[in-house]
């Protein structure tokens, strides 16, 4: 009966998708995450005495989670159940805990693997909570989401979250090479890879593994030689890795800005069109310029803002793709302009004012004065006109009185604000002291 299984098992594995097969079985051969499971590294120390606590694995699709969950277990000699967040219901993690009490009674150890750990409903968390705290089960969790936000609180508290980063094309080069070599779980050499081919694999793969291995066997099935051509068409359009939600698109998003704001217009063009041709909406990336043109560039180039207006009712006007041309200038302009973020800093210190100071009585010389009653209760009284005395009254207040001297908005020495700072300086006369 055991033989009739074994023999089954190879047959099923035999059959598998190659990215089954060419998962990693030990850590030596978990690719890319040198960070986490390199010589010196704590989830490497951790396995070496171990000592490996619950954990939540948390990275992009194709990063390796779910291998390296098994490798996990079988590095530490425990059970490896999976489950599914999102097919698995109470009864069967219910189920799955009782058998793992008893595996504890006899000395063994669980590691319970929940994929898309960021699904669980409460009832599966509160089912959860109490073993994962006595140690009946050591939970890893897989999470294409941050887990701040997605796994509950309570839960996370008890895990340590280790994040797994989107292959490079080092370690995608080296997952190919030796799933066209391998004789026992990969292509044993049927088929020759070219050298443009291989690097084409690498880099339209995005950091994936699970892609390049399922595009090689899809290759693999029909020819004996894979080059670049073949490649790109078996790739196709590329899909970029961008959920408008999800961390992906903040992360573009402060690239974006980021590069604007440290004046290198060229990753500011790359960071841009990422998100365009992710599929964000233009209307998302307009409105972050117009605020950029206030918040980051403000007096130092107040044409900034004039032209990301423009170019927001370009796009109104023309629609996409014409609008590109018009968000290109924008993006190239305001990434190019002298910034300074004085108005920003001016706001927030005078709205702090007002929060705490509340409504501070105007006083009376600047209140309005229509009618004869309230200029007899002395409204608009001792104000002096400026245009009166050449435009500027040296001397006179506008501040409440008890705000008076206190200042918001200082001009930085970068492009038109250094002539305002200069002017006011002068008119202040600050300049004489």
């Amino acid at each position: 009966m055991n033989g009739s299984g074994n023999l089954f098992d190879k047959v099923a594995e035999a059959n598998a998708p190659l990215a089954e097969r060419m998962r990693p079985r030990r850590l030596s051969e978990v690719e890319g995450q040198v960070a986490l499971v390199g010589e010196g590294a704590l989830l490497r120390r951790l396995i070496a005495a171990d000592r490996l606590p619950s954990i939540v694995l948390w990275g992009p699709p194709g990063t390796g989670k779910t291998t390296l969950a098994r490798v996990l277990a079988h590095e530490t000699s425990a059970t490896f159940i999976p489950f599914s967040a999102v097919l698995g219901g109470v009864p069967q993690l219910r189920k799955i805990l009782d058998e793992a009490k008893e595996r504890r009674r006899r000395g063994g150890r669980s590691l319970l693997f929940v994929d898309e750990i960021h699904r669980f409903n409460k009832a599966q968390q509160d089912a959860l909570l109490p073993h994962v705290e006595d140690g009946t089960v050591t939970l890893v969790g897989a999470t294409t989401e941050n887990p701040s936000f997605a796994v509950n609180a309570a839960l996370l508290s008890r895990a340590r979250v280790f994040r797994l980063e989107s292959l490079s094309e080092e370690a995608l080069t080296r997952v190919i090479e030796r799933a066209v070599r391998d004789p026992q779980r990969g292509l044993g050499g049927a088929v020759e890879l070219t050298e443009d081919g291989l690097e084409a694999l690498a880099v339209g793969a995005g950091g994936d593994a699970r892609r390049a291995l399922t595009t090689l066997e899809t290759l693999a099935a029909d020819r004996t030689v894979i080059d670049a051509e073949a490649v790109a068409d078996a790739y196709g359009a590329r899909t970029l890795l961008h959920d408008k939600t999800g961390d992906a698109h903040y992360d573009v998003v402060s690239a974006f800005i980021k590069s604007m704001r440290g004046t290198d217009p060229d990753a500011s063009l790359y960071w841009m069109f990422r998100l365009l041709e992710a599929g964000e909406d233009p209307r998302f990336v307009l409105r972050r310029m117009i605020i950029f043109a206030s918040e980051d560039i403000g007096n130092a180039d107040p044409r900034g803002l004039q032209i990301a207006i423009a170019a927001d009712q370009a796009f109104h006007r023309l629609g996409m793709p014409e609008a590109l041309h018009s968000l290109a200038q924008c993006c190239t302009y305001l990434a190019s302009a002298p910034k300074s973020n004085a108005s920003y800093d001016a706001f927030k210190a005078a709205r702090a004012d007002v929060a705490e100071f509340g409504a501070l009585p105007v006083p009376k010389k600047l209140r309005n004065a229509p009618t004869k009653l309230m200029k007899a209760d002395g409204n608009g009284e001792g104000y002096r006109y400026p245009h009166d005395e050449g435009g500027y009254a040296k001397g006179e207040t506008y501040m409440p009185e008890k705000l008076l001297g206190r200042r918001y908005y200082f001009p930085r020495d970068s492009g038109l604000e250094a002539r305002i700072r200069e002017r006011l300086a002068r008119l202040r006369g600050e300049d004489d002291e």
